[in-house]
């Protein structure tokens, strides 16, 4: 009897001796939950961009040799497609810059100089050819803030204009004393590169992180143009050109987009994995 008491009091004191020791082992604590990487701060990095759009241009007058009152009537274009490829770079989330190259179109010249020679002498150049530019320039915007994924900007910019005249011609009539003379004078292609600065407005749309689509208005001032050596239609005369067409002017409606180069890829979650 007395072993069977042994034998119980000795499993009991092991019993209690394996819960105390289990007692004093750490619980193991769960395995951490995954958190995803915080998206990194919207400022800075590369762009490409591409426009394409409309110009509608004027021109302050046509100077020319002539030392007889003049009066310049109807000076313009027609309008003529543009499109510019450049790349950019974004510093913060409200100021970036870029690098563009234009090519515009040619525009369709009209517009002519009336001329006072003396009295019952008097006489109009109407003037025709057409217009093309080159355009390099350096722009910078100001983004003034985001609705809805629409943001407003404004920007300016300096740069370069090619201005070119082809097919400059000048039909001149003159009236003395009651005659009719008229005479037609060819002038050669011809162009020249001019200071030139643009003031910018629009409304830019983020389709995605990496994607933005803009519409814009730029108003644009090219310099000068003028044709290249002249002849008259008989081959009478010919010689240097004295004709330009001064104060070049656009207002410009474009379409563009922007490639973010640097945009980060969206979130995506971990595989879900189970084991059987």
């Amino acid at each position: 009897m007395r072993s069977v008491k042994s034998l119980l009091a000795a499993g009991a004191a092991t019993l209690i001796s394996s819960m105390a020791f289990a007692a004093d082992m750490p619980i193991a604590a769960p395995p951490p939950m995954y958190a995803p990487p915080a998206p990194p701060a919207d400022f800075g990095g590369w762009y490409l961009r591409g426009d394409i759009g409309m110009t509608n241009q004027s021109a302050k007058r046509i100077d020319s040799a002539i030392a007889y009152p003049t009066t310049t009537e109807g000076v313009g274009f027609d309008s003529s497609p543009l499109f510019d490829l450049g790349v950019g770079y974004r510093f913060n989330n409200w100021f970036r810059t870029d690098v563009i190259g234009q090519y515009r179109g040619k525009a369709n010249l009209h517009g002519a100089n009336n001329v006072s020679y003396a009295a019952n002498d008097f006489g109009s150049n109407n003037y025709s050819g057409s217009k093309s530019e080159w355009v390099v320039m350096a722009n910078a915007y100001v983004d003034l803030g985001t609705w809805w994924c629409i943001t407003p900007f404004i920007g300016a910019g300096v740069g370069g204009s090619y201005n070119k005249l082809s097919g400059f011609r000048d039909d001149g009539t003159r009236i003395t004393a009651g005659a009719l003379s008229n005479s037609v004078t060819y002038f050669g292609d011809n162009g020249k590169w001019n200071f030139a600065w643009a003031a910018h407005a629009g409304l830019a749309y983020k389709v995605n992180p990496g994607f933005t689509v803009e519409l814009a208005y730029s108003y644009m001032n090219l310099g000068d143009a003028a044709p290249g050596n002249y002849r008259f239609y008989d081959y009478s005369q010919s010689g240097p050109s004295t004709i330009k067409v001064k104060d070049i002017t656009s207002h410009d409606i474009k379409l563009g987009v922007r490639w973010d180069l640097n945009s980060p890829p969206a979130y995506m979650p971990p595989p879900l994995v189970t084991k059987g």
